[in-house]
């Protein structure tokens, strides 16, 4: 029986912590902290990065980490196991993997089962709630380990996991999670479709302006005519193909040959061997530079140094896409001229020729003819960055959604704390 009176503790659940790529996670979890609530993590993977973000060295909460694959600790598993099939919630749990399981027959279900087993017997007894980041695999175990415990749980979507998991399982995960939220309109949508009214709602991440240092005063009137000081072109993002670096390349090749610039990349992912061999290939590769992961002090610098910051976002052919992209918002927080697509969330917070320029997705063509008319021209690219800062400051800073969700993770404790003791 889980405790009443004691109750007060949130486990939030995640993919892999710390990943430099969620720094939306971290600045969440580190404002709850904040705010006063307390909390752990529980991450499905070990960090695959060297280098860690300032908030995460900040958080306080616990990190436990589940077995990333059963055979590499079974003991550990095994007594989940064991201890699962004494708990009343197993035919429960039991029921909803083995309808998932013949809709989807992969290893990846039985590694879900075997990681909620663990995990539900490993939960604290004061943990009294569960908040999962992704509606995909992490919702699956979290889903699996508060059937068994007992416990409710919510959730926040983010992108690949609204696009690429089917609807029934969506439509099944957030029937038993009591709330969730997701940080685009577009994919608010999608998931309000799919649910009961009220069930989801739209909360953006917004920015902690005061993690970032103020925009530079003025930028150099750099316009590409200097061969000794060219335009400087950064992007900070994975390598992979929703990200639309393959398109930016193609854009690049075609830029005048009168124009000067550079172009700096900062991100690891599975296509960066692709990218460099297709800047080889483009002619390219002298004016390019790879940076791979890097800590956010160092992406700071980047963008305050740059001129123009482009992200051509696009669906990939798995169906994943972006959500809101934080690293714009990053980039607006230092009045950095923007280029992005005409997609996903970045229209929520980039209007076309207010904020910054947007281009059809894929379309590489009008990506170069963007980037070379914003090369040339620094007053354009001063009042859109300008722009860009106001927006993010007055619409978007994080203290909103922080507001919302502390109200409501902060109720699920407290309505389970008042509950009278059992007799």
């Amino acid at each position: 029986m889980l405790p009443s009176s004691a109750a007060r503790r949130i486990a939030v659940v995640v993919k892999g912590y710390p990943r430099l790529s969620e720094t939306f996670i971290a600045q969440e979890i580190l404002a709850l902290e904040a705010r006063g609530l307390e909390l752990e993590i529980w991450s499905l993977r070990h960090p695959t990065e060297r280098a860690v973000h300032p908030m995460n060295k900040k958080i306080k909460a616990r990190v436990t980490y589940l077995p990333e694959y059963l055979y590499e600790e079974p003991i550990r598993v095994l007594k989940g196991a064991f201890w699962s099939l004494g708990q009343k919630g197993l035919s429960k749990t039991i029921h909803a993997f083995w309808r998932d399981l013949k809709r989807d027959f992969t290893a990846n279900r039985i590694r879900r089962l075997g990681q909620a087993f663990a995990m539900a017997r490993e939960l604290p007894a004061d943990v009294v709630h569960i908040h999962v980041h992704y509606l995909h695999t992490p919702a699956s175990v979290v889903r699996y380990a508060a059937l068994l415990t007992g416990r409710t749980w919510t959730f926040s979507a983010h992108a690949k996991d609204i696009w690429t998991t089917p609807d029934w399982e969506k439509r099944e995960k957030m029937q038993e999670a009591l709330w969730g939220v997701t940080c685009t309109a577009q994919g608010a949508e999608h998931l309000q479709a799919l649910s009961s009214p009220g069930r989801v709602s739209l909360v953006y991440h917004g920015l902690d302006l005061s993690r970032f240092p103020a925009p530079p005063e003025s930028r150099p009137a750099r316009d590409g005519s200097n061969p000794m000081d060219p335009i400087r072109i950064v992007s900070v993002g994975r390598a992979v193909a929703k990200k639309g670096y393959s398109d930016l390349l193609q854009a690049l090749a075609a830029l005048p040959q009168d124009l000067h610039w550079r172009f700096a990349h900062i991100g690891g992912g599975d296509l960066l061997s692709s990218l460099k061999t297709q800047a080889q290939q483009a002619g390219i590769a002298d004016k390019v530079a790879f940076l791979g992961s890097k800590a956010q002090p160092d992406i700071i610098a980047l963008l305050r140094d740059a001129d123009i910051f482009v992200l051509p976002s696009k669906k990939a052919s798995s169906g994943d896409r972006d959500g809101l992209p934080n690293v714009i918002m990053e980039a607006a927080g230092q009045s950095l001229s923007i280029i992005a697509t005409d997609f996903a969330g970045i229209p929520e917070f980039i209007r076309n020729k207010i904020e910054g320029e947007l281009v059809p997705p894929g379309d590489w063509e009008a990506l170069s003819n963007a980037l070379n008319l914003l090369a040339r021209d620094p007053e354009q690219r001063k009042a859109l960055g300008e722009a860009a800062y106001r927006r993010l400051r007055h619409d978007f800073s994080m203290d909103g959604g922080i507001d919302f969700l502390e109200s409501r993770l902060r109720s699920m404790t407290q309505s389970i704390t008042k509950q009278p003791e059992p007799v």
